[in-house]
């Protein structure tokens, strides 16, 4: 079972993530920009309300919607989507159904997919030098 201290350890660990002051979010610059990698869900209780954060759920940025789908797909307990996502590359997950290796694997694909092509080309190789 993964926490959001999880969750925070692991997107710190990579390179040049930044943290949300406002809210349980991180994200990588990239051209300027801070990209989304992985935030609290922000949950509709009410309709007549604003969202309010679900700490048990984060939203995770994926490649692509194809990507997004296989993973929906492969395990629909543990991972969801909701309208407010539709044709946006994300998928929620439950922390309390996701081991810290694949919670690992997740958020580091997320930042890949956000981070600049360089920092992720530096970054993967300094993985590949560790391994050997």
């Amino acid at each position: 079972m993964a926490t959001q201290a999880d969750v925070r350890r692991i997107a710190l660990a990579l390179p040049e993530t930044l943290e949300d002051s406002s809210r349980f979010a991180f994200s990588v610059a990239n051209k300027g920009k801070a990209k989304g990698i992985v935030w609290v869900w922000q949950e509709r209780i009410d309709p007549k309300k604003a969202r309010v954060p679900n700490p048990a759920v984060i939203a995770l940025r994926v490649a692509n919607l194809d990507e997004k789908e296989l993973l929906l797909s492969a395990n629909p307990g543990k991972y969801f989507t909701e309208p407010h996502y539709n044709d946006f590359p994300a998928i929620l997950v439950r922390l309390a159904d996701v081991r810290v290796a694949e919670l690992r694997t997740l958020i580091t694909n997320a930042w890949c997919c956000q981070a600049p092509s360089e920092l992720v080309k530096t970054y993967k190789a300094s993985i590949a030098r560790k391994a050997k």
